[in-house]
C-alpha cells in the first residue's frame, strides 16, 4: 500500500512534519509512505497560488507532480496545525488545485494533528475533505500530543512504544480502509 503523506506546515522545525516522518518510520512492511516534498522540496509550499485561469492542460510543473502523487497513491495522511482556527493556507491552496481535477475523490485520507487544540482545523479540514469527496477514516485519525516540544524531544515523543503503537494502528486501519474500499 502506498500512503502520501502532506504536511500543513511549512516550518522546518514542524512538529507535524515530525509525525509523519515518525508514521513513515512505522510502517509495516508493504507498507509505503512518503512524504511529500514537492518540486523544490517545500512541499504544499511548492504549489502556486490557486487560479482558475491557470488549471488548465497541460497543468502547472508543481501542481502535475502534486496530482501525480495523489494519483499514485492508495490513500492520503495529512497533518497540519491550527492557524487561526483553520487550516494553514498552503494546505488549502494545494486541496483548492485538486478541487476539479479529481484526484481526492474516494480517496481514503487520514488526519494526524501534533496538538490536541487543532480542533477547529481537524473540522475545517474534515469539510473541506467531505466537499471534495475524499474518504475519511475516522479510525486512522489520531492525536499525538507535541505541542511546544522542539523537534528532539518531539523525536523521543514519538519513538516511545506508545506513540509507534497508535502510528502503527492508524497505518493498520487505513490498510483496512483501502483493502475494504470504505472509509467513514
Amino acid at each position: 500500500m502506498r500512503v502520501l503523506a502532506i504536511s500543513g506546515s511549512l516550518r522546518a522545525a514542524s512538529t507535524n512534519s515530525a509525525l509523519l516522518r515518525a508514521a513513515a518510520a512505522a510502517a509495516s512492511e508493504g507498507v509505503t509512505v512518503t512524504v511529500f516534498a514537492g518540486l523544490d522540496g517545500y512541499g504544499v509550499g511548492s504549489l502556486p497560488p490557486f487560479n482558475p485561469d491557470e488549471d488548465g492542460d497541460p497543468a502547472l510543473p508543481a501542481v502535475k507532480a502534486f496530482r501525480e502523487a495523489l494519483t499514485a497513491a492508495d490513500a492520503v495522511v495529512i497533518a497540519c496545525p491550527e492557524y487561526a482556527h483553520g487550516v494553514p493556507g498552503a494546505l488549502k491552496n494545494a486541496l483548492d488545485w485538486v478541487v476539479a481535477s479529481g484526484e481526492m475523490v474516494d480517496k481514503p485520507v487520514a488526519l494526524l494533528h501534533a496538538s490536541p487544540r487543532s480542533t477547529y482545523a481537524r473540522e475545517a479540514l474534515t469539510e473541506i475533505l467531505t466537499v471534495i469527496s475524499a474518504r475519511l477514516i475516522s479510525e486512522a485519525s489520531v492525536t499525538v500530543p507535541l505541542m511546544g516540544k522542539t523537534l528532539d524531544e518531539a523525536a523521543a515523543t514519538l519513538a516511545r512504544p506508545e506513540s509507534v503503537a497508535v502510528l502503527r494502528n492508524a497505518l493498520a486501519a487505513i490498510e483496512v480502509a483501502v483493502a475494504a474500499g470504505t472509509a467513514h
